[in-house]
């Protein structure tokens, strides 16, 4: 089925605030819309509204058909307690929910109703519902489960329990499920988080294989550049949204053009005021001085005299309201407002040891799955990528180069003054139930709390963060945090492991800037092809099938 979703006049927000208003958006088959803007600027709260998971402040969204088929994928994995792969997969897909419908409908048609008829016909109803069960691909979605998995590159088996499932097996679960979806508009909300090459691969070829429209958001740059047809921009700073023909690169391009047109305009009418303003006050000033001075000088019998000097002052006066005039008349344009961005440092450490860490024919176990034999040498200063498949082995790399496991043969050493500064890949630092401040007080016992306050409040964590549960907050929000956390402590090795994952477009390029003034040993992992092409790489290490070669 072909369908088209269109808004009209849309407000969205939470509580009494509003994010965005007036938006309007048509998303018609073979579109594919990206959504960007700082986090907080309401883009996971649009996607509710166009899925009708929340109700928007103001402002219409309607389908045609109306009974078109929507599916709306949330940012994060969310892993119901006792939920198999197969109850994941049939639940983001929404045949799950078509096969209840049908059932209902179903036994409604088998078991009417014996006192007053139904209001409409059972028949009807069943018909509505089996054609949906069939629209979403229910009728044979236990057949090609199996053969989705395995295609992933997956050996678990349907029945397996999510919970149980590492965070890279998790994801491609999750792409398993956008793969066999049927939807006649997808909305997508961060589908690349947490994706290895490959994934991401499959996920832009599955987008532009759709036939009927997306509206996606997504801080993968490279992601965007390959897949958007058009970019809706909710700008938080202006309090505008604006829809961008074009790629995303075009985008870019566009935007930059129309931010510098506006500041060239404002500057000229600022420049212009000014002008007229200085001429005011100089013209106002003679007129003043004329006044006393005819005043001063003509001899109260010299009235011809002063008749002429006052006469004088009177045009300067005309002049002056003149030139009042011209400033009132000027068309008004308001100032751009200056967009918030994260501007940070990564805060240094004295140097450590020459060798950083060593691993020596270094096997580490882990489960079912080995990596190794390893041997690899982190020198003091060096910047190494590191890349591969989810379920490679770069997560139990990291932890036997930093002395968090031990080697299970071989050996493994950290060396001498090392200070670790990590973001690790679920943020793990800053997890649990202690509001932000107290856990990152604890974590700088020698920072006074009034700077560590005005710290978070330059990574956009103000007054409504702070008090607030580290559960409680946003990934990005958490994401942030472990950011300030790496300029108020001394480092000296860095440790990003997909570092982008959940931060704005703006805080990912800031990121790159700190990374490039940063003079300490880096360990950079991540599926970021722009990050991998613009941050400064000394070596390449890929790991895959628990095995580690340089590139």
């Amino acid at each position: 089925m072909t369908a088209t979703l269109v808004a009209k006049g849309v407000a969205g927000g939470y509580a009494h605030r509003t994010l965005f208003d007036s938006l309007d958006l048509t998303v018609a088959p073979g579109d594919v819309v990206g959504v960007v803007g700082v986090n907080g600027a309401g883009k996971s709260t649009l996607l509710r509204i166009l899925a009708g998971a929340t109700e928007a402040q103001a402002g219409t969204v309607t389908l045609s058909p109306a009974d078109a088929f929507v599916g709306w994928l949330p940012q994060e994995h969310e892993r119901l307690p006792g939920e198999t792969v197969a109850d994941y997969i049939g639940r983001r897909t929404g045949c799950s929910e078509a096969t209840r419908q049908m059932d209902d409908a179903a036994a409604a048609l088998a078991d009417p109703p014996s006192t007053a008829p139904a209001p409409v016909d059972p028949a009807d109803v069943y018909s509505v519902a089996l054609d949906r069960w069939l629209a979403s691909g229910a009728a044979d979605l236990d057949e090609r489960l199996p053969a989705q998995l395995a295609d992933l590159g997956l050996t678990i088996g349907p029945g397996a329990l999510m919970s149980g499932l590492s965070g890279g097996q998790a994801a491609r679960v999750a792409l398993a499920a956008l793969l066999l979806s049927r939807f006649d508009i997808v909305l997508l909300d961060e589908p690349t988080n947490d994706l290895d090459l490959d994934g991401l691969r499959r996920l832009e070829s599955f987008v532009e294989g759709l036939r009927g429209g997306v509206v996606l958001v997504s801080h993968d740059r490279e992601f965007l550049a390959r897949c958007v047809t058009r970019v809706l921009e909710l700008d938080l700073a202006q309090g505008a949204n604006r829809v961008f023909g074009g790629g995303y690169d075009a985008y870019l391009e566009e935007r930059e053009t129309a931010r510098r047109h506006k500041r060239e305009e404002y500057d000229e009418f600022a420049d212009k005021k000014a002008d007229l303003v200085g001429r005011m006050r100089v013209q106002r000033e003679w007129s003043s001085q004329g006044v006393r001075n005819a005043m001063k000088k003509s001899p109260d019998n010299d009235k011809i005299r002063r008749k002429a000097s006052m006469e004088s002052s009177e045009k300067q006066g005309q002049k002056v309201r003149q030139m009042e005039s011209r400033i009132a008349r000027l068309e008004e344009v308001d100032e751009p407002r200056k967009e918030w961005q994260l501007e940070f440092t990564i805060g240094s450490a004295p140097r450590s040891s020459t060798v950083v860490s060593t691993l020596a024919q270094a096997v580490f176990r882990q489960g079912a799955f080995t990596l190794g034999p390893v041997s690899l040498q982190v020198n003091a200063g060096e910047r190494i990528g590191i890349t591969g498949p989810n379920g490679a082995g770069k997560s139990t790399l990291l932890r036997g180069l930093l002395g968090r496991q031990a080697a299970d043969e071989g050996t493994a050493s950290l060396g001498a003054s090392v200070q670790v500064g990590e973001i690790d890949q679920a943020r793990s630092v800053l997890t649990g139930t202690t509001p932000l401040t107290t856990a990152f007080e604890r974590l700088v016992p020698d920072w006074p709390v009034a700077e560590v306050r005005t710290l978070l409040a330059k990574f956009g964590l103000k007054a409504d963060h702070v008090n607030r549960p580290l559960d409680e907050l946003s990934p990005g929000e958490r994401t942030r945090a472990g950011l300030a956390l790496l300029q108020a402590r001394g480092v000296n090795l860095l440790v990003l492991d997909e570092p982008t994952n959940h931060l704005d477009l703006a805080a990912i390029e800031q990121l790159e800037q700190a990374l490039e003034s940063y003079e300490g040993t880096l360990l950079l992992v991540t599926h970021d092809r722009r990050m991998l092409a613009n941050v400064r790489i000394d070596r390449h290490w890929h790991v895959e099938a628990g095995r580690v070669t340089e590139a």
